[in-house]
């Protein structure tokens, strides 16, 4: 497999949209997908005022679908999406691949489509999948584990390197998608944190900016709390075997991808 690292969407504080493209030989695969074309062309529409919270600088360029263009590959060779939640900044992308299959974690579908909390109404944007996608919804069986954590292996169409880990906290039904490189593991942890130091197996700690979000966008702040403490456990016991990463740290960005990040206010 090849594994690109892109940005799909700059916010405010430097905030990135980190999203993995990933070639398998049974077609392209995206880990989340950003802002998408429809999100820059109808903000009100597709993402709505939370836009101005995050700073959101949506450009069409950023999208996953420019830039997989850029990289000379065809978007419609995207078969497969793996969504960490369903948050509008992590699926606002949806509708630019209607033919890919996209992988839910079964608590996180549930969630989006009762809308169970008035926050969760607010959060999710049913038009990000109005077009009516190709669901696959995963869940939890049996006791399979991954460096400790209960793991969703055999996603159907998914190379086995690929694997799904729940992190609930964040939302009813947050997954990290796990991908083994062949020279280590990477896990994007979508918003099981914010920035590396909260995960710093030396001496973790979360800025106060940092704490405030975690206020304003965890629905289960218990499992949030520990599940980002077994992710610094999984750093200290197996930091040299898993690259543990964020969706929104710049920093980890950077460095993952080679691509300097431009604070934009």
């Amino acid at each position: 497999m090849r594994i690109h690292h892109l940005n799909c969407g700059s916010m405010a504080l430097g905030m990135v949209d980190h999203c993995l493209l990933i070639e398998t030989k049974a077609g392209l695969v995206l880990v989340d997908t950003g802002y998408g074309l429809e999100a820059v062309r109808q903000p009100g529409r597709m993402v709505g005022p939370s836009r101005f919270f995050l700073g959101a600088r949506l450009a069409e360029h950023e999208t996953a679908y420019r830039q997989i263009q850029g990289l000379g590959l065809d978007p419609a060779d995207v078969r497969h999406i793996v969504l960490t939640h369903l948050d509008f900044d992590h699926a606002g992308g949806l509708t630019d691949f209607p033919d890919a299959v996209v992988h839910i974690h079964g608590p996180e579908f549930r969630a989006a489509m009762a809308g169970r909390t008035q926050a969760e109404r607010l959060r999710y944007r049913a038009a990000q999948w109005a077009h009516g996608p190709r669901w696959m919804v995963n869940e939890v069986e049996g006791e399979d584990r991954w460096f400790g954590f209960r793991a969703v292996r055999d996603l159907p169409g998914l190379p086995p390197e690929i694997l799904v880990i729940p992190l609930a906290g964040h939302t009813r039904g947050h997954i990290g998608v796990a991908v083994d490189t062949g020279r280590g593991w990477l896990l994007h942890a979508g918003d099981s944190f914010y920035v590396g130091e909260e995960v710093d197996p030396r001496q973790p700690r979360t800025p106060l900016l940092w704490r405030l979000a975690e206020l304003g966008s965890t629905v289960e702040g218990p499992a949030f709390r520990d599940n980002r403490r077994r992710l610094v456990e999984l750093q200290r016991e197996h930091g040299g075997a898993v690259t543990v990463f964020s969706a929104h740290d710049p920093k980890a960005f950077q460095r993952l991808s080679g691509t300097a990040v431009r604070p934009t206010g």
